[in-house]
């Protein structure tokens, strides 16, 4: 299953570098995590200060309670985020205490494989 989520970053030209420069080396325990909890993929994307993130997750292996509560509980994950909220805002339809929120999908085209 593919997630959109969506997030902002504080506008602050040399902040934005340092976070992109950050994600250029994610730490192995956080990628860890994701493959262990069943994330396939992950793109992030920015234009200005918003990010779109595109999340595949493996639907028999994905459990998103358990993969929150696994962020949770891992001292390094949490030290992570913690890192990355100094960069990071909520988009102005945030939920109070959320960072990153799905975006509503309105549209999708899949060309027909016959077709191709």
């Amino acid at each position: 299953m593919k997630t959109c989520l969506m997030l902002d970053l504080h506008d602050d030209e040399q902040a934005i570098q340092e976070y992109e420069r950050l994600h250029q080396q994610v730490w192995p325990e956080v990628e860890a995590q994701f493959a262990e909890y069943g994330v396939v993929s992950i793109d992030i994307y920015r234009l200005g200060t918003r990010l779109c993130m595109v999340m595949e997750t493996d639907d028999a292996r994905f459990d998103a309670a358990a993969f929150q509560q696994a962020q949770h509980d891992d001292t390094r994950v949490q030290e992570w985020e913690t890192l990355m909220w100094r960069f990071q805002a909520p988009t102005p339809w945030t939920p109070a205490g959320e960072k990153w929120v799905e975006a509503k999908r309105i549209y999708q085209f899949q060309a027909d494989a016959q077709s191709a």
